[in-house]
């Protein structure tokens, strides 16, 4: 059983079409289905059912699938460890965050002493990162809340205060801390649930008594604070972000019983390799955040755009 067999076989088995398989590797039609025929006469099994020109992975294809993939898991960190030992000062750091708006600041101060390392970014749920991490799909993932799963790890780095940002003509606009409860009539423009503060905020209204009465669900972070300008609703936003709000015209309160806070944290997974690279943004990271310097304007996932 050949290496290359197997990479021929999880491209067929995630496609689920030899044509389309045969596209993505660069090979002949002809030439991938004989592979793939001769693996499974190894195998002992047919490992797709037929019908036609469709196929489909079946039971033994499936079980088959798991065990190759976690094989190429393994090789893949193997690879890692290596170039890792070979070149400590080089590599590539992977990182998700629900928004990437406050990353450019951070990551042009760590290549300021790194410059040979480099970054691979990419966006998603929060309610997705865990299974991302999981996956070895990226190396730390930046969260509000720490993820609740074994083998997880989360390091806090900044605690902010939630803040209620109003229009300036709202009838609360001119007071200077109100109880969440005064809040439980007015609509709420929010990100969808599994996206920044949405959860977090649900929590401290049900302590508070009430239900989040949602006007607007967004996709879109960076919208929140037109949505309020336009007074469709109020919203709540990190006091990291207070120099932004000012800057749409709106009006910021503090937040009363309870008091409102998010911790924003880095989260990795325990039985993952990191590399030299990943460790080093790992204590940059920390390092950065821990001093009074650190308090950059930073909402991960949260209400305006993360910078």
């Amino acid at each position: 059983m050949e290496l290359l067999q197997l990479r021929y076989f999880r491209v067929v088995a995630r496609t689920e079409h030899i044509t389309k398989a045969a596209e993505e590797l660069c090979i002949a039609q002809p030439s991938l289905s004989k592979t793939i025929r001769r693996l499974e006469q190894e195998v002992g099994v047919a490992l797709f059912d037929r019908q036609g020109r469709s196929i489909r992975l079946n039971q033994y294809g499936k079980a088959f699938l798991s065990h190759i993939d976690a094989l190429f898991h393994e090789l893949e960190e193997g690879q890692r460890k290596v170039r890792d030992m070979a070149h400590p000062d080089r590599g590539e750091v992977s990182l998700i965050a629900a928004s990437l708006n406050w990353l450019p600041e951070v990551l042009q101060r760590f290549q300021t002493l790194h410059p040979a390392i480099r970054f691979q970014l990419s966006q998603c749920a929060l309610t997705e990162m865990v299974q991302r991490l999981e996956a070895g799909a990226c190396d730390f993932c930046f969260q509000s809340t720490p993820p609740i799963k074994a083998g997880i790890a989360w390091q806090p780095l900044l605690t902010h205060e939630i803040l209620l940002v109003l229009s300036p003509h709202h009838r609360l606009a001119g007071r200077h801390t109100v109880p969440l409860a005064a809040v439980a009539h007015e609509a709420v423009v929010i990100e969808q649930i599994g996206h920044g503060l949405h959860d977090l905020i649900d929590d401290y209204c049900r302590q508070a008594g009430f239900a989040l009465r949602i006007g607007c669900e967004v996709d879109e972070p960076a919208s929140l604070f037109g949505f309020v300008k336009s007074n469709l609703g109020v919203a709540f936003a990190p006091a990291s972000v207070k120099q932004q709000i000012a800057e749409y015209g709106l009006v910021s309160l503090h937040l009363a019983e309870p008091r409102c806070a998010c911790t924003f944290g880095m989260a990795w997974h325990q039985a993952r390799h990191l590399s030299g690279a990943a460790r080093a943004f790992q204590q940059f990271m920390v390092t950065h955040f821990g001093s009074p310097k650190a308090n950059v304007p930073l909402n991960v996932g949260g209400p305006a755009a993360l910078r």
